[in-house]
């Protein structure tokens, strides 16, 4: 057992003597998160806007002044002319123009039909779909705000539940954490351990007292430990930084992180025991696992948005799942009652990984 602890000790001191794997371990999933947080981001903010107003009335002057006075749009500008429309679209200059109509004011309390137009600059999809959504609750606030709520029933009202100011973070924190733990646990072990087969060192432990299971468990130890610590981490930094909330228990989200590092760990073993050498390792890992987890797991896509028979891959991806779990967890603050399915999957496969990693691993080594 003392040599046990003794190979593990040695493992950690190997890792903080590398720069370049303190680099992928620390600093890169840090760089990852400001850079989501920041920078990749579908939130809209003080986005130009035109208007055309053909009403000229208090009612469609309060409309305006509300949606000015909202963090999302700014106005830009009036426009007295219809043709100045496409001009200012193509200018860049606005995102889109609200066109009133003449008839406005005496319409919409009275039939509640008064017509808006909303014209979209489109050539970035992703935006002009939140612009419109924006823009839909604004108005459909705005309307209740104006008139007794027994003139709105015939209205369609839109409610938020959980991410009412529809945050970007609340999608790439439970993403980025699955990213980071596939990252480090099934990359950098995978990379480890086809080192050692590569340098010739895995005969060498091979016929030490150490056993061969205490070999593989002592050199993925540490980066399962490093792994939770990058999770506390990004936790802390999409708490305090971005407001991500933590609606659920912590305890559940650490037992559901622990059995998605195992299969990230399974993973990373059952790629080094059929590579040999880092380069052939590390491509694997780059278009097995991390890709998928990156593209395919609903992280950066909607799963429904995608073709079928990625629907159905997307399935056996662990990160989908966990992503899921931790949605729940974070954002709804379900227990475990609502996310069984999902568990009982992501254990299934770790299940899974595990016995097929550690028979090819012991087939390899036979050899």
């Amino acid at each position: 057992m003392k040599q046990f602890i003794y190979f593990i000790k040695k493992e950690f001191i190997h890792i903080f003597r590398d720069t370049k794997s303190l680099i992928i371990l620390f600093a890169l999933p840090i760089i990852q998160i400001i850079l989501f947080g920041f920078a990749l981001t579908n939130e809209i903010k003080n986005v130009n806007f035109a208007v055309y107003d053909n009403s000229k009335s208090d009612t469609s002057l309060r409309l305006i002044n509300k949606i000015d006075a909202t963090d999302y749009f700014t106005l830009h500008k009036y426009l007295n002319n219809p043709d100045d429309i496409e001009a200012i679209l193509q200018s860049n200059k606005v995102k889109f123009v609200l066109v009133i109509d003449e008839d406005f004011s005496r319409l919409y309390p009275h039939e509640k039909q008064g017509d808006i137009q909303l014209l979209l600059d489109a050539s970035d999809p992703n935006i002009a779909t939140n612009i419109r959504g924006y823009l839909q609750n604004i108005i459909t606030t705005f309307s209740e705000e104006e008139f007794p709520l027994s003139e709105q029933l015939h209205l369609a009202t839109t409610k938020m539940y959980y991410n009412p100011e529809l945050k970007s973070v609340y999608l790439f924190i439970p993403g980025l954490m699955a990213f980071i733990l596939t990252l480090i646990s099934a990359f950098m072990t995978s990379i480890t351990l086809t080192k050692e087969k590569e340098l010739g060192n895995m005969e060498i432990l091979l016929i030490s007292p150490l056993k061969p299971y205490q070999i593989i468990i002592g050199k993925v130890i540490p980066y399962a430990l490093l792994s939770m610590i990058n999770i506390a981490n990004i936790l802390l930094l999409g708490t305090f930084v971005f407001g991500m909330p933590l609606q659920g228990s912590l305890l559940l989200l650490l037992l559901e992180s622990i059995l998605f590092l195992l299969n990230s760990l399974s993973l990373g073993i059952l790629i080094s025991s059929f590579t040999s050498s880092r380069q052939v390792a590390m491509m694997v890992a780059l278009a097995g696992l991390l890709l998928p987890t990156m593209l395919l797991s609903g992280f950066m896509f909607p799963i429904n948005n995608m073709p079928l028979p990625l629907q159905y891959f997307s399935k056996i991806v662990p990160a989908t799942h966990y992503i899921i779990i931790l949605k729940g967890i974070m954002i709804k603050g379900v227990g475990l009652q609502y996310l069984y399915k999902e568990t009982l999957i992501l254990a299934l496969l770790t299940i899974f990984f595990i016995i097929i990693s550690i028979k090819k691993f012991n087939v390899r080594l036979d050899k």
